[in-house]
């Protein structure tokens, strides 16, 4: 009886979401032990701790907060590929606000409303007008960072105001980009799991129709979730031009979005809606973050960087596919079937 348990407990605990993007994301920071044996090491410095691992959590916070934001609206089957341009938008005004002279908080704010409005733009396309959520966004995704060009002048903004930089350079033993991501992803799984907003988003994400039937606003709720996702992008293009003391319009948040979809689908949440899990996107979000480091410490040359990296995550997507693993399962019956006719011919 008790193996049964223990095979039953080994045989979810290998079901579950989360099990192949943990499974991973150890793997990867094992690979970087035995290449580098102080890799996991963490040393404490002036009063803060310092290490790889810390570096790792740092440079994923930006990530991790539009990941988030990617998943909600993953789950009610649309997308947003303008991330990275509400990002430059966010980081473009903010840094404006600052170098005019104006308040930290003030920045904060301008920022953060900035990606509240892009993502009710988006919102406003997909829910209310109908327009395909992939199309509704591409048209931020071309137009914002011609935006944020616009406000910055086509220029490079560089500021010097340290309590701006704090948010970005800042550490309270870790870095502040790190209770920034933990704070909010706290407060969204809340009010994800807490409230009726995660059955919500569930529901639309397997049937639209069917929510209609039941009450359910799926317009409000849809509107709602790019207003999260921009709201997201917004906080991580503020936390990403401070750390890097400017705004450069060009070159801020380029491609992320491109890392949030991976992150999200890595994590467990499927393209197609439904459910979904804000648990595998954080883990998945560090796992791109791991092997983006782990591909520049092996001396990676720069043009094939993007392709090392897709076709790790190619093979972790196959290995987590169900079908992939039903078809694993299949050539294992047919072995333990052949080996049972052989028995009975001896």
């Amino acid at each position: 009886m008790e193996k049964k348990k223990e095979k039953n407990i080994f045989r979810k605990f290998y079901g579950a979401k989360i099990f192949w993007p943990a499974g991973s994301l150890i793997v990867l920071l094992l690979v970087n032990f035995i290449m580098t044996p102080s890799f996991l090491s963490i040393t404490m410095k002036d009063g803060h701790l310092f290490g790889n691992t810390i570096d790792i959590l740092n440079r994923a916070a930006p990530l991790i907060l539009i990941s988030i934001g990617m998943t909600l609206v993953i789950a009610t089957q649309g997308i947003d590929i303008s991330v990275g341009s509400i990002i430059a938008i966010s980081a473009a005004l903010s840094a404006t606000v600052i170098v005019d002279g104006g308040s930290v908080p003030l920045a904060i704010l301008v920022g953060i409303v900035s990606g509240i409005l892009c993502g009710a733009w988006n919102g406003f396309l997909v829910s209310y007008i109908g327009v395909q959520p992939m199309v509704g966004t591409l048209i931020l995704y071309i137009v914002g960072r011609g935006i944020a060009q616009l406000i910055t002048g086509g220029q490079v903004l560089t500021f010097t105001n340290e309590s701006y930089i704090f948010i970005g350079t800042g550490y309270l033993l870790l870095p502040v980009a790190i209770f920034i991501a933990l704070i909010v992803a706290l407060i969204m799984y809340t009010l994800i799991r807490r409230t009726a907003l995660g059955l919500f988003i569930e529901s639309i994400g397997v049937n639209s129709n069917s929510c209609k039937f039941a009450g359910i606003q799926s317009k409000k709720v849809v509107f709602s979730l790019y207003v999260i996702c921009g709201m997201l992008a917004g906080i991580a293009g503020i936390i990403l031009c401070a750390n890097i003391k400017s705004a450069d319009a060009n070159n801020v948040g380029l491609w992320l979005e491109l890392d949030a979809i991976l992150a999200t689908v890595i994590g467990g949440t499927s393209m197609s809606g439904g459910r979904f899990y804000l648990g595998g996107t954080v883990i998945g979000a560090l796992f791109i973050q791991t092997l983006t480091t782990t591909i520049y410490s092996l001396g990676v040359a720069p043009e094939i960087t993007l392709v090392v990296k897709a076709i790790v995550v190619i093979v972790v997507c196959i290995i987590q596919s169900p079908e992939f693993r039903k078809m694993l399962n299949m050539k294992k019956k047919e072995k333990v079937s052949l080996k049972e006719k052989e028995v009975i011919r001896l």
